[in-house]
């Protein structure tokens, strides 16, 4: 059986029986691809244990791969040949036998309360073409810091999902086809409220929350990512929407959030997830630490 042709079977199962993303479906099909064209292999009936684990190998040697992009493409592969020998195409599962290296634990890169604030009025400040694109770009770039969108999410934003006279954003269907509510806060209410009354201004009728200064439609990923690069080089700060992610989190625990509520808004399964922003923030920790019930004692001799 033609490998090409399995995998566009087994994508579009995983979108109509499983449910999976568009960035799901496209990782799968980048993943299979990559194990063909590495490969050689055409037909499923081609594969082998020693072909498998040379992908691997080539992989972690050759191409430099980190821990998270070996176990990318494991779990990619994985859940396509279990699919493969539940349809009866193989017999058995090659990548069972291949083990996964250790997962590194890393804190999450954030900027840092004066950084966050300093691009945020950079892109406000930025000579942008129009008051349109001003008030958009910064409530864009608001909405990562003061709510902690994903990317994806921000960009499926529909105008009807967000509430700003009850202070809300529903993130419909968000990482895991999960939908939850996002509280605004009154800073970011009022940059959402100045990109509202422009894009009013501007006759921009699209559905999605987020339009485009160019055409009635919204933003593009793509689009995103020219204004993510522009704003770093215009602010001199290295970021990517998702340390922005970090930052949004990292800051709530400064500021005094409880562990379960950032977890609920920012859409994580676990809230063990959510527990590596604690070890994050040295402010959070050095703030826990003067409630050692000996410090005000004084040292003998003084």
């Amino acid at each position: 059986m033609d490998i090409s042709i399995l995998c566009e079977k087994f994508c579009d199962y995983s979108v109509s029986i499983r449910g999976q993303s568009k960035a799901t479906i496209r990782r799968y099909r980048h993943v299979i691809g990559c194990f063909s064209r590495f490969t050689g292999i055409i037909e499923l009936e081609q594969i082998t244990d020693d072909k498998v684990r040379g992908l691997f190998y080539y992989g972690r040697i050759e191409r430099k791969w980190s821990v998270n992009t070996f176990i990318v493409y494991h779990v990619s592969l994985l859940v396509f040949f279990r699919w493969c020998v539940k349809q009866g195409y193989m017999q058995k599962n090659p990548i069972c036998e291949i083990e996964k290296p250790r997962l590194e634990k890393r804190l999450p890169t954030k900027l840092t309360k004066q950084d966050a604030l300093r691009l945020l009025e950079v892109v406000y400040n930025y000579p942008a073409e129009s008051k349109f694109l001003r008030y958009r770009n910064h409530a864009i770039f608001s909405t990562f810091v003061f709510a902690g969108l994903r990317k994806q999410e921000l960009l499926n934003l529909k105008f009807a999902d967000v509430d700003i006279e009850n202070l809300t954003i529903f993130v419909r269907q968000g990482k895991g086809n999960k939908d939850r509510f996002v509280p605004i806060s009154y800073t970011l209410a009022q940059s959402l409220k100045k990109y509202v009354a422009e894009r009013k201004r501007e006759n921009k009728t699209c559905p999605e929350f987020f339009a485009s200064a160019i055409r009635n439609m919204g933003y593009t990923n793509d689009g995103l990512k020219r204004l993510v690069n522009q704003m770093s080089d215009a602010s001199r700060i290295t970021f990517t929407v998702h340390k922005l992610r970090h930052t949004f989190a990292t800051l709530m625990i400064e500021g005094g959030c409880d562990i379960y509520s950032l977890s609920k808004m920012m859409g994580h399964s676990d809230i063990k997830t959510t527990t590596i922003y604690l070890s994050a923030s040295a402010e959070h920790l050095r703030a826990q630490m003067t409630k050692h019930p000996m410090n005000d004692l004084l040292v003998r001799g003084q």
